[in-house]
């Protein structure tokens, strides 16, 4: 009976084993990812600073898209630009929501 109880121990611990390897696997894979977010979310900031409001010195993301269609207003450009802030602070909370896990 003890030969029973040491292999089920055996086979216990290499399914732990197993199941820790493919947890390390994954956990660097989501640390590879994380890290990708991060690149991809310090980039659109960039692009969301290099936005200049109007009446400001050269032009910007939001008058080159106006230049190449329709006409935005100043109101049109501030709410733009307000969409753009939200959705990259969405972005940033759901990368601390996940870091933390």
């Amino acid at each position: 009976m003890q030969d029973f109880d040491g292999q089920n121990i055996t086979v216990d611990v290499n399914t732990l084993e197993g199941n820790i390897e493919l947890l390390i696997a994954r956990l660097i894979e989501c640390r590879k990812e994380n890290d990708l977010l991060r690149s991809e979310l310090a980039s659109l900031q960039n692009i969301l600073r290099s936005c200049k409001l109007p009446g400001s010195v050269g032009t910007s993301l939001l008058d080159a898209g106006a230049t190449s269609g329709g006409q935005f207003t100043y109101a049109e450009q501030m709410q733009l630009k307000h969409k753009l802030v939200m959705i990259l602070q969405k972005i940033e909370m759901e990368l601390r929501n996940n870091q933390t896990l």
